[in-house]
């Protein structure tokens, strides 16, 4: 008899889907912009205004899992 795999519930908070949502209707206006300070120019990519919603909320402290190992540099292995 094979175990079942329990579900974990909720990936992202309440609060993280709202700055999603937000980010989403900005980039639509065309007020969304990228860098520091905005200096990057407006946002055009879906992908880029979700992954800014994102790095918002999880600076404000939302349930945001962290970024996924693909995403970060990794330095090459020697053997």
């Amino acid at each position: 008899m094979a175990a079942k795999k329990k579900s974990g519930g909720r990936k992202y908070g309440k609060s993280a889907s709202k700055r999603v949502k937000s980010a989403m209707h900005r980039r639509k206006k065309g007020t969304l912009k990228r860098g520091k300070k905005g200096r990057g120019g407006t946002v055009k990519s879906r992908k880029q205004a979700i992954a800014i919603a994102l790095s918002e909320a999880r600076k404000k402290g939302a349930k945001v899992p962290r970024k996924s190992s693909g995403t970060r540099r990794r330095g090459s292995k020697k053997r």
